[in-house]
């Protein structure tokens, strides 16, 4: 049941009569029931959820093995962008097995490394106190132990994707084999191949989606579309449409309603990497940034995701990309028929403006 359809009831304020009214009401069925995804996806929405709290407390105690460096004057955070990478987590267990010389630590620098081994020196001369010391194998033994529960845990979802039938008449073909270096905190198996098994479609394609971004939108959506009676549920309950508040025939109150919607949450994240994308979808999200600022084009582009998801399930069609010069094109060209269609229905044409004629070179 959703409680937000009881909030506007009148009377029956006490718990009391507030229960004996929401039971008389679910037995004539007048009653909405909240979305619930099938048995399977709770079980993998469980598992999703869980793999995202243990990387957030993995990297709390990051943040703890940099106050710890940072105390002892080891400023390792100035030569490297992550101290969980491979040359910085070298130089940090080899500080705990006792070596204190910064260029013997320096010397750990893998060879991929952009800052060379004497930059890398200058920032481990610091001063290596006892406690902090312990405190830093502490921050570490837990950043490990944290490491291992999250392999684990990708363990048990792989298991949980080989639950799912593969698709008998898939509408997309299969994501094609990762073959890039797994990222900080992408699962360990290929998980774009194991989100094809739900419904047969690569969603990977829509740009700006990620297979790790799928998994939490899709564990907690599920992929079955037809739910949702239109697009336009959909985007409500992913609470990415205005929640115009009217009444007596004016409009109260604007904006999008706020939420604790994971899968909103992740969209909006997707959205805003579309920045810099050359992509239609990176086009939308530039102009609607111009128009009215970057949080409502994030909240804009993130309800286009959603859109391209909804029918790519429901319609089982794949994903085509037009780019962004022909959306700018196209773009253009509406805005064009538009001011064509205005300066008409006052009586005026529009002309196309001469380019004034080139000066010759004397």
């Amino acid at each position: 049941m959703n409680a937000r359809h009881l909030k506007n009831v009148s009377g029956r304020k006490t718990d009391i009569l507030d229960c004996q009214w929401i039971q008389q009401l679910h037995t004539y069925g007048l009653l909405n029931a909240s979305f619930r995804p099938p048995q399977e996806m709770v079980a993998l929405r469980s598992l999703v959820r869980h793999r995202e709290m243990l990387i957030q407390y993995r990297s709390a105690h990051i943040q703890h093995m940099q106050k710890a460096l940072t105390v002892m004057n080891v400023r390792l955070t100035n030569v490297l962008s992550d101290i969980t990478g491979v040359t910085g987590m070298k130089i940090i267990r080899a500080i705990l097995a006792g070596e204190r010389d910064p260029h013997v630590l320096a010397r750990d620098r893998d060879p991929g490394c952009k800052k060379s081994e004497t930059e890398i020196a200058k920032s481990l001369a610091g001063h290596y106190k006892p406690e902090q010391i312990f405190i830093l194998q502490q921050a570490v033994e837990l950043y490990d132990f944290y490491d291992r529960q999250v392999v684990a845990c990708d363990a048990e979802l792989e298991q949980l994707y080989q639950a799912f039938e593969p698709p008998e008449d898939p509408a997309t073909p299969p994501p094609a084999p990762r073959t890039q270096k797994r990222r900080k905190n992408q699962a360990s198996f290929d998980l774009a191949a194991a989100l094809y098994r739900l419904n047969g479609i690569d969603l990977t394609q829509i740009d700006g989606l990620d297979a790790l971004t799928l998994q939490k939108v899709l564990s907690e959506t599920g992929t079955d579309m037809s739910r949702w009676p239109t697009v336009k549920h959909f985007a409500s309950w992913l609470h990415l449409c205005p929640n115009n508040k009217i009444t007596g025939g004016q409009v109260k109150q604007r904006g999008v309603q706020p939420t604790h919607n994971r899968a909103s949450t992740a969209l909006r994240v997707a959205a805003a990497s579309l920045k810099h994308s050359d992509s239609a979808l990176g086009a939308y999200f530039r102009r609607m940034r111009a128009r009215l600022g970057a949080p409502a084009a994030i909240t804009a582009t993130a309800h286009k995701l959603a859109r391209t998801i909804y029918f790519m399930c429901k319609k089982r069609q794949p994903y085509l990309d037009v780019g962004a010069d022909y959306y700018e094109r196209e773009h253009r060209e509406r805005v064009i028929r538009n001011l064509n269609r205005q300066a008409a229905r006052l009586g005026f044409r529009l002309e196309p403006a001469i380019p004034p004629p080139v000066s010759a070179v004397s």
